[in-house]
């Protein structure tokens, strides 16, 4: 546990108290750690507390026709965690696409410092891509993602699919046309496996 000096107005009001108060306490020596530094101001001696960690369970799928499978993950992960006697602190779930970085609660796990174990059911339902880049991230910091089931799965990789074909086709046709541009190309790929993209 880490110290840290800090003045006696902020001291009192980490504690509730008036400044006045607090400096009646520091002259009549009631404050542990408190003294006068070289410009006759009082400071506090505290002890940092380290943040609290939790353990959050992700689960994501890729468009709005998956909704069920959102509450379908929770609960397997649920069955896990009791079985592996693990304690999950809460549960996120997410709609959007595994193969961009534009989902906002991923992002903000991903920034929270007292995150210290990310559950996932499966390692794509983290990012279709990259997922072992995050995961040497999370090491990094001190933190780790737990993949309850390492199998891959592909129920949601056709609209993954349709995304990163409206990338590319938004860099050749524009980004107006490029939606459209891949549902078609999706479309007959659906209809005949050997059809070329280029006949959409």
């Amino acid at each position: 546990m880490t110290q840290r000096w800090v003045r006696l107005s902020a001291w009192a009001r980490m504690q509730g108290i008036s400044k006045m108060s607090a400096w009646r306490m520091a002259a009549a020596g009631r404050i542990p750690g408190a003294q006068l530094n070289e410009l006759n101001r009082w400071m506090v001696l505290v002890e940092d507390e380290p943040p609290a960690t939790t353990t959050v369970a992700y689960a994501r799928v890729s468009s709005q026709d998956q909704k069920a499978d959102l509450d379908r993950q929770v609960a397997r992960i649920a069955e896990w965690a009791a079985r592996e006697g693990v304690r999950i602190d809460r549960y996120v779930r997410e709609i959007g696409s595994g193969l961009n970085d534009r989902r906002r609660e991923l992002g903000a796990l991903l920034s929270d410092a007292t995150v210290a174990t990310l559950v996932v059911e499966h390692r794509d339902r983290l990012a279709r891509f990259g997922a072992g880049a995050l995961e040497r991230a999370l090491g990094a910091t001190g933190r780790r993602l737990v993949v309850v089931e390492e199998r891959e799965i592909d129920d949601d990789l056709a609209p993954d699919m349709i995304d990163l074909m409206t990338c590319f086709s938004a860099r050749l046709y524009g980004r107006r046309s490029a939606r459209n541009r891949a549902r078609r190309a999706a479309e007959v790929l659906k209809v005949d496996p050997d059809a070329k993209v280029a006949q959409a």
